[in-house]
C-alpha cells in the first residue's frame, strides 16, 4: 500500500471522504466510483464500483440495527484483501495513470460548486469481477471492479 505526500492529493482525498461522508450519513449516496485513467489520453483503464443501499428506516425513522464493530470490521478486511489481491487478474498499468472520483446521489441532494457533472466513465467491452459484500445493518456495499479488456486475452 501507498501513501501520498501530495498536499493537493491529500486534500482533495480529506474533502472527499468529508462530503461522501455527509451525504452517505443523510442516505443521499447510492454509488461511488473509482476511476483510474491514461494520463496521456483520459482512456478509463479501470473502475471500481461501490453501490450502496441504505436502509433508510434507520436513516429517516431512527430504527436501530445492531451489528457489531468486530463483524463489521471482518467483512471490510476481506473486501481489502480482495482488492490487494487483484493484482493477480488485473492488467498491468504500466503508464502514468491519473484517478477520479464519481458519486452518484439522489436528485435533490446539494452539490458543492466544486464539484461538477461528468459523464460515467464507462469501459468499452470491460472484464468484470465481482467482489466481497459488506454490511454494516444501515449501509449493505456491494463492489465491482471493471477494467479495460486485454488484447492478449482475445487470442
Amino acid at each position: 500500500m501507498l501513501l501520498t505526500q501530495d498536499e493537493g492529493v491529500k486534500s482533495f482525498i480529506s474533502n472527499l471522504t468529508a462530503q461522501l461522508s455527509e451525504w452517505l450519513e443523510a442516505g443521499k449516496l447510492q454509488r461511488v466510483v473509482l476511476v483510474v485513467m491514461s494520463k496521456a489520453t483520459n482512456e478509463v483503464l479501470e473502475r471500481w464500483n461501490f453501490s450502496i443501499e441504505t436502509d433508510s428506516e434507520v436513516v429517516e425513522k431512527g430504527v436501530s440495527r445492531e451489528k457489531s464493530d468486530k463483524e463489521i470490521m471482518r467483512e471490510i478486511q476481506a473486501i481489502m484483501r480482495q482488492i490487494a489481491s487483484s493484482i493477480t487478474y488485473l492488467p498491468c498499468l504500466d503508464e502514468p495513470c491519473v484517478f477520479d472520483v464519481l458519486a452518484y446521489t439522489d436528485k435533490d441532494v446539494a452539490v458543492p460548486f466544486t464539484w461538477i457533472e461528468s459523464d460515467p466513465k464507462l469501459i468499452a467491452n470491460p472484464q468484470m469481477v465481482k467482489l466481497h459484500s459488506f454490511d454494516t445493518k444501515i449501509h449493505k456495499v456491494d463492489t465491482l471492479v471493471s477494467y479495460k479488456n486485454d488484447e492478449w486475452d482475445e487470442q
